[in-house]
């Protein structure tokens, strides 16, 4: 017994725990759990397999026990931890620590014996609080998912505070940060930051339309700054479309503390007895060969587990946005259906501008919420234009933004109460519209209804464009209780879901592409609904290759769609040549955005061979491995990457001279990827004149040339582009 004060305390010595090892392994990768003697669930390794774990049950730390705990397995507030907590709890009592123990683990294979599942089941010390630890391992594309759950059996209601989807300590001499950020209109910058002691965070607390600044994912070079083919580096990305929070704490032994999940930013989120909270998934790879390996496993992930539809090709299509905006009538769009047939497009989108009566969507400042077709615009209907379009050999698409409603609208009269706002204080408009309160079930099925009636307007759409033009401010909901605001940060996004899960058994093959102001939906959240996302609102083809490069680095090409616009460019007033346009295009999903009548013969004409040729090597765009050859941040004025097919036996290849460096320079694109033992026919597509950029057009070259000595295109001009076809030959 130890007496303190007026209080006596009954401290029980804890029972030994016969340590335990949990590993979890891909068919390349090793993660090492442990128990020490307390019961406390330890981390051990993340990287390169191991066959022989055994060591790790007898490794010694030299750290005295008074300076906190080695690595855990999930960090808490409790304890001698003194690193940021994944888990931070008020409990029923009022007690603020948790403390976690092993309790068991269990590991079984999923679906096709590709996915091994674990489960660490860990308590709470004192109380009833239940916490798992799910972690798959996908074998073959060699990624680590974790989630959490947490189940309240205590006697009442918990309050949490923190409440990550993955902890991950890490061990090197230097650690470099390698992240994602910018605004509308260049989003995804590639930023390098090598860490010191202290946290970096990586965070939004926008609500929705969270990526257009940020994104929800990391590439963390070991060692040395991060190189596209050589060291240690460790990516990932949190499946969650609302906030997030990625923090990388370097604490005072040299570890690097890694936590990632919803952001706890006014975010408390109350627990009742009996009740289990679900985190979204953290998804995260290892690569020894550079951050070209991270990026390939992450694609091969996402194409088998984490895109919507991942096996279907993505058609080509004319947006009418740039080229129509919103004055048009039923004859601007079948002209322009009439001009996307011909040049050989797949897909004809109708974008914003198409619905409202009382309040007529002529502009962004009225209409939103008020889904009926405007009867001046389009007298037939949009099952005229869809019929149309169908008849014209296309699929038709059509733009929504089912979140948002304009104070000028029928909507926002009928339903003050489902417009998110707090109450007492001003409303601000972002784009001239409000948020709806997705949170509120009412407003879920009001939602999906938009999307059911829309699509009821005509058998023949088969993709919706799905926008939402700004992010929770000033946020307050009437729908959930005063004590329990702090929910709608996460109610919102669950709401989200849930609709786009009703959706999806209703029309599992329509297309949607996600766009939030262009970028603002970028991540792995709203992908396992929607099968591509508007990369950005920037049409500009010189910016979306930085765009799209730092984009390519998590997401993979099948759902970045890039479109050849107009010039001046609509966003940047930048003139690039149609040939420039077209190529950047051509190295993600294919599509056009512009007035079609605006482009002379010759640019037809050229617009109908590119299109030809993206459809002969669109397989591999999509499908096939990406390798970075040039990054366009290297300040030598070039850009290139290449597509490569599993089988090593065809690849795409492409090429940009992005800035003047002088007659004398010439590139070197070593083609990394393709099998050495080969020999690769090699032709130059998507030609402006019969001369080729390359001397050795039409030559069989052997794969070992081209990866030890690569090609030289003559790309010595501002604009110069070649997109180069390369086929196995025996």
């Amino acid at each position: 017994m130890l007496y303190s004060g007026n209080l006596l305390f009954n401290i029980q010595a804890q029972p030994k725990i016969e340590p335990t090892l949990i590993t979890i392994s891909t068919e390349e990768l090793s993660m090492i759990f442990g128990t020490n003697s307390a019961g406390t669930l330890m981390f051990h390794h993340f990287g390169n397999k191991i066959n022989d774990p055994s060591a790790f049950r007898i490794k010694k730390s030299y750290r005295r026990s008074d300076y906190g705990t080695d690595p855990e397995g999930y960090s808490t507030n409790g304890g001698r931890n003194f690193r940021e907590p994944a888990l931070r709890i008020t409990h029923s009592d009022g007690d603020l620590n948790t403390e976690l123990i092993y309790q068991s683990h269990t590991q079984r294979l999923l679906e096709d014996s590709n996915v091994q599942e674990t489960v660490i089941r860990l308590k709470d010390r004192k109380l009833p609080l239940l916490v798992n630890i799910t972690v798959k391992a996908f074998q073959k594309e060699n990624v680590i998912t974790q989630s959490i759950q947490i189940e309240n059996q205590e006697l009442s209601e918990i309050v949490l505070h923190n409440y990550y989807s993955m902890y991950l300590p890490v061990k090197a001499e230097r650690y470099f940060l390698n992240s994602f950020a910018g605004d509308w209109a260049k989003e995804m910058g590639l930023e390098e930051n090598q860490l010191t002691h202290g946290i970096k965070s990586i965070e939004s607390k926008k609500g929705m339309r969270t990526t257009r600044t940020e994104n929800p994912s990391f590439l963390l070079s070991l060692n040395a700054p991060m190189d596209e083919n050589y060291g240690e580096v460790i990516g990932g990305a949190l499946a969650w479309s609302g906030n997030y929070k990625l923090n990388f704490e370097l604490d005072e032994f040299g570890v690097l503390n890694i936590s990632a999940g919803i952001n706890p930013f006014a975010s408390e989120y109350h627990l009742k007895k009996g009740e289990t909270f679900a985190t979204p998934e953290a998804i995260f790879t290892y690569s020894n060969v550079g951050a070209g390996g991270i990026s390939r496993n992450l694609h091969d992930w996402a194409r088998n587990y984490g895109v919507y539809d991942p096996l279907t090709i993505r058609p080509t299509l004319l947006n009418s946005w740039e080229g129509a905006y919103f004055d048009f009538d039923e004859k601007t769009i079948t002209d322009m259906v009439d001009d996307a047939a011909e040049m050989g497009l797949e897909l004809f989108v109708l974008d914003d501008g198409w619905f409202g009566n009382n309040y007529p969507r002529n502009g962004s400042g009225a209409g939103l919420g008020d889904w009926q077709v405007n009867i001046k615009k389009l007298p037939r209907g949009i099952d005229y234009i869809a019929s149309y379009t169908s008849e014209k050999g296309l699929k038709f698409g059509i733009w929504i933004e089912p979140e948002m409603v304009n104070p000028k609208s029928d909507l926002a009269i009928a339903h003050p109460d489902w417009i998110v706002k707090s109450n007492g204080r001003d409303m601000p408009t972002i784009r001239n519209q409000w948020l709806l309160d997705l949170s509120n079930p009412d407003v879920q099925d009001f939602i999906f209804s938009v999307f059911d009636n829309v699509m009821q307007q005509s058998s023949h759409i088969s993709y919706v464009k799905w926008d939402a033009n700004r992010h929770a401010e000033s946020v307050g909901s009437a729908y959930l209780d005063d004590n329990r605001q702090s929910h709608f940060w996460i109610d919102y996004t669950k709401g989200f879901y849930n609709v786009l899960e009703r959706i999806r058994v209703k029309y599992p093959e329509t297309i949607i592409q996600t766009c939030a102001s262009g970028g603002g939906r970028v991540d792995y959240g709203a992908l396992k609904y929607t099968q591509e996302v508007r990369t950005s609102d920037n049409t500009d083809a010189l910016s979306r290759i930085f765009i799209q490069y730092g984009t390519n680095f998590i997401y993979p090409t099948i759902v970045t769609g890039s479109n050849v616009s107009a010039v001046p460019n609509h966003q940047t007033n930048n003139v690039t040549p149609l040939k420039f346009r077209f190529d950047v295009a051509m190295s993600g999903r294919l599509g056009m955005e512009l007035q079609p009548k605006d482009m002379n013969d010759e640019d037809r004409e050229f617009a109908k061979q590119a299109i030809a040729d993206y459809k002969s090597i669109r397989d591999l765009v999509m499908f096939g491995d990406l390798y970075r050859i040039a990054s366009p941040y290297d300040n030598q004025g070039y850009y290139s990457l290449s597509y490569v097919d599993k089988d090593k036996k065809r690849a795409v290849v492409y090429g940009y001279c992005i800035s003047y460096r002088g007659r004398g320079l010439t590139p070197k694109f070593k083609l990394r990827g393709l099998d050495p033992d080969k020999k690769y026919l090699l032709k130059e597509i998507n030609k402006l004149t019969k001369k080729s950029n390359f001397w050795g057009d039409g030559q069989i070259f052997s794969g070992q040339y081209l990866i030890e000595e690569g090609i030289n295109p003559h790309l010595q001009k501002m604009y110069d582009s070649a997109v180069f076809s390369l086929v196995e030959v025996e």
